[in-house]
């Protein structure tokens, strides 16, 4: 099995001088002031300068404004030492300091270097301390399927729960299908028809997902739309603007992005700059840099299986090298379906009836089962693991049970939705009305 590893960075200080101290081990003799050595403590995680991360910050635009600066201050003469101390700020960067400074009457000093000191991170990033210092290519995220898709009583929705729960539920990407409306220039997110499922304009979603976004200013997103009529992105981007998620939007230094060119979740954080947007075909990052083109950078498993083996070939793009599938991100869409005919329409919708096997945790065509083939195939789990119905498995939160194996962390938070200590919800027993809804469907729309 193949698990990611966090490693720890050093807490880097500009001088000796310019190092915060809150330790019991200061102490103030006569004209001498000294500063003695703990055993270095193992760090989880750590961020690879000495930097300051406040609270309630909805982005940290200015890196230098977000360093930790000489807050100690430390002054002698004629044979006299004092020590003072300020700190105005938060850290949630811990540690022992590595450098022992001995200041004396007439202003000489004195100083020995041990090796850098470590520290352990406390503040997580996407729910886990261990992710701070991880690329963004090195972390399994849960995805939802068709995240805007939660129509009540229809047939051809992917979620039950609305994306402000699937964000505080630890979803971390979000894809939607992208599709106009009969008679309007407005983009909606609709499920392969406006006609069959409309879950409103694209601009609606995207504002509620900023929000998101800046109430958590330790969070990395990922959005992935798909664009339903293969339409230029210039008839998007001014939609997605008005959203005010740009301020947010990750741009890369250059295109494409392979594995080793992401920065850490910390880097990103650091520089506001916390939302990854995806478009799977006409991105034109030329134009716009900032609207990940997927197929160069990122591949997929199959999409819309209706196969519970799941297999884990890369079917989009069509033909990629294996030198080239293990270079990039890969998605495996891990979402099992039956067709039916709507309205003339053929078209993929949940086989809900299977969820709780589907997103477990092991079995034959669980998700856990499914990532473990994938690894066996190219070396390395996916990135992202797009589900419907993230909230059902065995038990509810399987499938970030599965991220987290994937990670090496532990998942110990509560699954899901308004109500984390329900259980699974009736919409699975009801699986059973499937095959008389198909007659009984009226303008797309099946009641249940």
């Amino acid at each position: 099995m193949a698990f990611r590893l966090a490693t720890g960075l050093s807490l880097l200080a500009a001088s000796a001088l310019a190092q915060t101290v809150d330790d019991p081990r200061t102490t103030l003799t006569g004209s001498t002031i000294s500063i003695s050595q703990l055993p270095t403590r193992t760090a989880a995680q750590s961020f690879p300068s000495g930097f300051t991360l406040g609270t309630g910050l909805g982005e940290i635009p200015d890196l230098e404004s977000s360093m930790a600066v000489s807050n100690a201050t430390i002054s002698s003469g004629n044979g006299t030492g004092t020590a003072t101390q300020t700190t105005n700020t938060v850290t949630f960067l811990t540690g022992t300091a590595q450098t022992t400074t001995t200041l004396s009457g007439n202003f000489s000093t004195s100083t020995s270097t041990s090796p850098t000191a470590t520290v352990t991170n406390t503040q997580p990033c996407n729910n886990y301390p261990e992710f701070c210092s991880r690329k963004y290519s090195n972390i399994t995220e849960v995805a939802c399927h068709n995240s805007p898709f939660i129509t009540p009583n229809n047939v051809a929705a992917n979620q039950q729960f609305d994306v402000t729960y699937q964000l505080n539920d630890g979803v971390r990407l979000l894809q939607a299908q992208m599709q106009f409306p009969d008679g309007s220039d407005v983009p909606h997110f609709c499920h392969t028809s406006c006609s069959i499922l409309d879950a409103g304009p694209i601009t609606d979603w995207l504002s509620t997902v900023t929000a998101w976004v800046a109430a958590h200013p330790y969070d990395v997103v990922t959005i992935l739309l798909g664009n339903g009529n293969y339409s230029p992105a210039s008839k998007y981007v001014p939609y997605i603007e008005q959203s005010g998620i740009l301020k947010y939007v990750y741009t890369p230094p250059h295109a494409p992005m392979y594995l080793d060119d992401w920065p850490t979740l910390g880097e990103m954080i650091l520089q506001g700059k916390r939302v990854v947007m995806w478009m799977d075909y006409e991105a034109n990052q030329g134009t716009y840099p900032w609207l990940f083109d997927e197929f160069p950078q990122m591949s997929e498993t199959p999409f819309d299986p209706t196969n519970q083996s799941f297999p884990c070939n890369i079917q989009r793009p069509p033909d990629l090298p294996t030198h080239d599938v293990q270079n990039r991100l890969y998605l495996m869409n891990h979402n099992l379906n039956i067709e039916l005919s709507l309205l003339g329409t053929s078209m993929p919708v949940p086989a809900r009836g299977e969820l709780n096997v589907t997103n477990s945790a092991e079995g034959v065509g669980s998700l856990g089962g499914s990532v473990d083939g994938c690894i066996d195939l190219w070396g390395r789990p996916p990135n992202f693991l797009n589900v419907d119905y993230y909230n059902y498995g065995t038990p509810p939160g399987s499938v970030f049970e599965v991220a987290a194996r994937m990670n090496n962390v532990t998942y110990n938070r509560p699954c899901c939705g308004p109500d984390v200590k329900s259980g699974a919800s009736a919409v699975v027993t009801r699986v059973s009305s499937i095959a008389a809804c198909v007659a009984a469907v009226i303008a797309g729309v099946c009641l249940l």
